[in-house]
């Protein structure tokens, strides 16, 4: 009798991990929730170093923080299941609020108050810490291949959507390789930047561009719309690959020097 017991229990283990495959990592997210709920909860100061602690008084006027940004990529792998597989084992250390599909299938993987690991090492304009001010939307794409109509339809819903949830500004739906120039290049120059910023997600410059000034400095108008110039090729290249797209070089010609006055103007 003990052994069918031990047989049923053994059943039931294997059909619950196949009618739900990811039923550890929900069990890890609960129980890592629950301990931010008791570092919310707390209501005892910290001492400070001449160790006496502030007094707490709470107040009444107060909500959560809310993202500001929300920052784009592509996937880099070949299907959805490898990139929830990535985004579930805890050695990989990376993760992202949302995953579209090829087919338009939307994933959200962790709540929007909550910071994923997304943007890595980033920079865009003084945030230095753009994963806790940030949503991240991962697309699925293997970077060199265009991006499905259905995955992309998906994307412009759900921008809708957070875009007014958290009155995100245009300008801050920006892509990975914009804040992170010397270390990513996604998502690829496949990416329908245009479509996206004339519905109101993003910049794009204007079809008729104006004559930048003599006198323009480029480095600086790069620094104004968010990028880290310390590597300023590697800015260079990251703006064109946003913004100009058919030509993902360090060349400022004119063309290039014209885009970057576009875009600084709308800042």
């Amino acid at each position: 009798m003990k052994k069918y017991w031990i047989y049923l229990a053994a059943i039931a283990t294997i059909y619950s991990c196949s009618s739900n495959p990811y039923r550890l990592s929900d069990k890890s997210y609960k129980k890592q929730l629950k301990k931010f709920q008791k570092t919310l909860a707390n209501t005892q100061s910290s001492p400070l170093q001449n160790g006496t602690s502030p007094e707490w008084i709470s107040t009444v006027n107060f909500n959560l923080r809310k993202p500001n940004f929300i920052i784009i990529h592509h996937t880099a792998q070949d299907s959805l299941q490898q990139t929830l597989k990535t985004f579930t084992l805890t050695r990989t250390q990376v993760s992202s609020h949302y995953v579209i599909s090829d087919d338009g299938k939307i994933v959200q993987m962790l709540n929007d108050y909550l910071r994923a690991w997304h943007g890595g090492n980033a920079v865009w304009g003084k945030n230095t810490d753009i994963n806790s001010a940030s949503i991240g939307i991962e697309l699925d794409n293997n970077g060199s291949e265009p991006f499905s109509e259905a995955q992309i339809n998906s994307l412009l819903d759900l921008l809708s959507r957070l875009k007014k949830d958290y009155n995100i500004p245009a300008q801050n739906i920006i892509a990975h390789s914009d804040i992170a120039p010397t270390r990513k290049s996604d998502p690829s120059a496949f990416f329908p930047w245009k479509t996206l910023a004339d519905l109101g997600f993003g910049l794009w410059p204007d079809t008729n561009m104006e004559q930048a000034p003599e006198n323009f400095n480029i480095e600086q108008g790069l620094r104004i719309i968010g990028y880290d110039t310390r590597n300023l090729s590697s800015a260079i290249k990251a703006f064109k690959l946003h913004y100009i797209q058919t030509e993902v070089d360090d060349v400022l010609d004119e063309k290039t020097i014209n885009t970057i006055y576009s875009i600084y103007k709308k800042q």
